[in-house]
């Protein structure tokens, strides 16, 4: 009882402590009431305010009224409207719906400190830290302006025109389209700003500007009631045929879907455009709220995007609310002295009385996490107040037929496209991994304007009367590839790439006038390096020359496909090699000429050895021996020799030397032929490496990229480098270092070739040393290079390209000579020692072979035919001195058994053999008649005849 007594205790003292809710809260809401925004959101707010004030759980027992207000469509009267509704001392307004009454009211919201939960307004200048009360309920522009961007970019398109209303709201819209295109490295090209409440003559002569530029793909971002009047003006003008791309912002989808009998009237003039919605994912409460809305509408209208925006910034605003007077806040205006009425003025601003706890309520609105019909809604302060859903996404949407039809989604979390619904949350997202981030992105097919289904090109030449400026080098040397035409034809420039370029440019299936403008003073070449500046600058529209693409040019300018394969070569003079008595002596090194002839002789000596005892060719007096090795070995030279191989071992190592003789007889003779046609070099320079190690001068071309190249990226002082003209080409290069001229001159292909056709006294050496091309400049993501590249493949693929190059580059007086000259160098030893070595080793081989046949025939030949008893019966020293003259005849008589023939020497084996066998067979038989034989009859010798 004591306990209970505590408890009442208790709950009165902080009955009494915490002030008392108010029995009603009152907010503002600002819109145009006539608009395709302002009547979805009025009825979507009184729909909110019903169910807030049904909802026990919000307010517990405070009734929310909210104070509507028209500001029309006009910023003054949006203004008096605000102040109006702030004189009426509510604690937060739902609005406004422009962007443009944003920015004036946000200013009075700063001094009245009555937070602002606007639902439409989504200029991105609003998240600015200026208007700290301004709390935006919807996605800012940036975040639609990145998903155009993104399908500008999976089109690949590079040039966008902007069409838009010149307020606050087109004016921040565009600005943020600007910079989402640099992402995907597009840009806007032309920017057609139209009044507000322009009419039907003022948005086609807005039109019929844009037209006259090259872009084709057009980006609207207007208001719902005035944006379909652009595309009423565009039908009228044939801008929405086959060809034009039109992307709408999400006004478009707010228009149709707030559109119930006559959208078959608006969409009729939008079929193939593209638009965006903003994206909420599908719930039961959306659904019921749209049912209520249906039901409750008067005009015959559907609830659009903003209108549920409207709706949970209603909820966001009285769940603030609650959250302020459940922390025991108070509702107090007061006066500020620095709001009154001066001079008798009747505009009665003392009126105004400042919300003394606006602080409060803003930081409690600023916490609302909660989830409403568009999904998780939820403010991030530090974003300048902007609300953070937890994937902000869009829809694409393609207008067709009598409605619409869903191509895919752009959600800000993967920050591209996709066929898939966005994820709900950033948890989601996260759960699933990166499937969904690293997916290709993607669209569903686009019903294009004109009933097409291919993309279109997004551009064509600009029908605004001004010819492209084209920079043409003005060239005083070697005037046929590109310089001011003497004759003065129509173009005054003429030339092998002018050639090209208008050959090119007929093939395009568009016109494009050109006027050529030529850039130098005609005295000496050009700087290419600033020709190519000029571009980029856009005092040039695009440059026509012989203009190499090197990387830091592509830095600034767009180059065609190549027309002309270029490189870097090195140029040398040479000389004739004069020719002697003796000349044919120096293909080979003197120790090249000995090792062959030792090699002749071993092989022939090695051949009669193993030929000596079966061919009879190789047989003789030692005379006609010692003179067949000779002659044999020296004719196969020629494969002329006359001795035939009869022996396995002898046919074998003729192939292999024959195969040595051949390889050798062809190097001979190509290296010969080299000495006595080829020219040789008169300086040392025989590539880029040996013209890098030298300190000779080494002379460029004027205005080439040589220069930067060889000291950039080759390392080469600036003091060996001599600006030359190419006139000048000749004598510097006769004349020599020693002389005041140069070693060698660096320069590129084409102009080596046209320089060497006249003068043959001069070659290239090593090779190209760079890999480039000749292309023609444009500015930056200019179309036209893309087309012009196509243009230039035809011409390859069909021979133009071949036949203007004859036209202008017709070879000179010289014979035709390779691109590199390499010198006749002397054979020597190294490059054959394998040949030799396999040469070799077959003969060693071979001689093994024999001599083991030869020592194991010698020993049947001189096998012991007496037996060993012969020897029974003799001393050890009688023995030892029979021994030793044996020996020596053994040595006379291998050499005698080597000079024997081999039918011979078999015939002798196989005689031998037979005596053996009869000696063994009588041995054997009178063993067998034993001793007692012997004993009983006497000898035969001894018996009488």
């Amino acid at each position: 009882m004591a306990l209970l007594l505590r408890l009442l205790c208790l709950c009165s003292a902080l009955a009494v402590a915490l002030p008392a809710r108010p029995p009603s809260v009152t907010i503002g809401a600002l819109f145009t009431f006539d608009s395709v925004i302002g009547s979805s959101a009025a009825t979507a707010i009184q729909l909110a305010v019903d169910d807030i004030n049904r909802d026990a759980t919000v307010l517990r027992g405070t009734n929310l009224t909210v104070l509507m207000q028209d500001t029309m469509c006009s910023g003054f009267v949006g203004t008096i409207q605000a102040l109006e509704l702030m004189e009426k001392q509510v604690v937060a307004v739902v609005g406004p719906q422009s962007s443009g009454i944003a920015h004036v009211v946000s200013h009075v919201a700063n001094e009245l400190r009555v937070p602002l939960v606007s639902f439409a307004a989504t200029d991105p200048a609003l998240a600015s830290t200026q208007y700290p009360f301004f709390v935006r309920a919807a996605h800012d522009d940036a975040f639609q302006m990145a998903a155009v961007a993104s399908i500008v970019g999976h089109f690949g398109w590079r040039e966008v025109t902007a069409v838009y209303v010149d307020t606050d709201y087109g004016r921040g819209g565009v600005d943020a389209l600007g910079d989402a295109l640099e992402a995907v490295r597009a840009r806007i090209t032309y920017k057609a700003a139209f009044p507000p409440g322009a009419g039907a003559a003022a948005l086609s002569d807005v039109l019929v500007r844009a037209n006259m530029m090259e872009s084709r793909v057009f980006v609207v971002h207007a208001s719902p009631d005035s944006g379909l009047d652009i595309f009423a003006a565009a039908q009228g003008l044939n801008m929405m045929d086959a060809g034009y791309v039109w992307i709408a912002t999400e006004w478009l989808a707010a228009a149709i879907d707030s559109e119930s009998g006559g959208s078959a009237r608006r969409t009729g003039l939008v079929q193939g455009v593209v638009t965006l919605r903003q994206y909420t994912p599908e719930s039961d409460a959306k659904s019921s709220l749209q049912a209520r809305f249906d039901k409750s509408s008067t005009k015959s209208r559907r609830m659009n995007a903003y209108g549920l925006f409207a709706y949970d910034a209603v909820w966001a605003s009285a769940r603030g609310i609650d959250a302020f007077l459940g922390d025991g806040g108070n509702i107090s205006f007061s006066a500020d002295p620095n709001i009154r009425d001066a001079n008798g003025s009747a505009l009665r601003l003392s009126s105004l009385r400042v919300f003394d706890q606006g602080d409060q309520l803003l930081r409690k609105v600023l916490l609302a996490n909660f989830t409403g019909v568009t999904g998780r809604v939820r403010f991030d302060p530090d974003a300048g107040g902007s609300m953070a859903l937890a994937d902000p996404a869009y829809e694409i949407l393609n207008v067709g037929g009598t409605g619409v039809r869903r191509v895919g989604y752009w959600s800000n979390t993967t920050r591209r496209l996709s066929v898939r619904m966005p994820p709900i949350s950033r948890q989601l997202q996260n759960a699933t991994g990166q499937t969904q981030q690293q997916q290709e992105q993607e669209l569903y097919s686009v019903i294009w304007p004109g009933d097409t289904t291919s993309p279109p090109r997004g551009w064509v030449f600009p029908n605004n009367g001004r010819p492209l400026r084209i920079g043409v080098p003005y060239r005083t040397t070697y005037t046929q590839f590109v310089s001011r035409d003497p004759s003065g034809g129509p173009d005054g420039v003429s030339g092998y790439c002018v050639d090209v370029f208008k050959a090119a440019v007929a093939l395009l299936p568009y016109p494009v006038p050109v006027s050529f403008v030529l850039f130098g003073d005609g005295v000496k070449n050009p700087s290419y390096g600033e020709l190519v500046q000029r571009v980029a600058d856009g005092h040039f529209d695009a440059a026509v020359g012989d203009i190499s693409i090197v990387t830091n040019r592509t830095r600034v300018v767009d180059f065609t496909q190549p027309y002309v394969e270029s490189g870097l070569v090195i140029v040398s003079p040479v000389k004739t090699k004069s020719s002697n008595e003796w000349a044919f002596l120096k293909p080979f090194t003197p120790g090249m000429w000995a090792i062959t002839g030792a090699f002749f002789l071993f092989v022939g000596a090695v051949v009669w050895i193993l030929e000596h005892r079966f061919n009879p060719e190789f047989r003789g007096s030692p005379r006609k021996q010692i003179v067949t090795i000779f002659w044999f070995s020296f004719s196969t030279m020629f494969f002329a020799h006359r001795e035939n191989t009869v022996s396995t071992l002898g046919r074998f190592v003729l192939l292999i030397w024959l195969f040595v003789v051949l390889i050798i007889n062809s190097s001979y003779t190509a290296s010969l032929t080299s000495i006595l046609t080829v020219q040789q070099l008169s300086t040392g320079i025989q590539g880029l490496d040996s013209l890098l190690s030298s300190n000779e001068p080494i002379g460029y071309q004027v205005g080439s990229f040589a220069r930067s190249y060889l000291m950039d990226e080759l390392g080469v002082p600036a003091s060996r480098l001599r600006e030359l003209a190419i006139t000048d080409y000749a004598d510097s290069l006769q004349r020599g270092p020693a002389n005041g001229g140069v070693a060698a001159i660096v320069d590129e292909l084409p102009y080596v070739e046209l320089f060497l056709s006249t003068n043959c006294q001069f070659r290239t050496v090593g090779q190209e040393f760079t890999k480039s091309g000749w292309g023609f400049a444009f500015q930056r993501d200019s179309p036209l290079a893309v087309d012009l590249s196509t243009a230039i493949l035809t011409l390859s693929e069909n021979g133009d390209l071949q036949r203007i190059h004859d036209k202008w580059l017709s070879p000179g007086t010289c014979d035709a000579q390779s691109t590199s000259d390499v010198a006749a160098d002397r054979l020597n030893l190294s490059s054959f020692w394998g040949l030799f070595l396999i040469c070799g080793v077959a003969c060693f081989v071979a001689l093994l072979v024999y001599l083991a046949r030869i020592l194991c025939q010698f020993c049947d030949y001189h096998h012991d035919t007496n037996g060993a008893g012969d020897q029974e019966g003799l001393s050890p020293e009688m023995e030892r001195s029979l021994r030793r003259p044996a020996r020596l005849r053994s040595i006379r008589d291998l050499m005698s058994f080597v000079d024997m023939k081999e039918a011979e020497v078999k015939r002798a084996i196989r005689s031998r053999s037979g005596e053996r066998r009869l000696d063994r067979s009588m041995g054997a038989s009178s063993v067998s008649e034993g001793p007692s034989s012997s004993l009983s009859r006497p000898s035969s010798s001894m018996s009488p005849v």
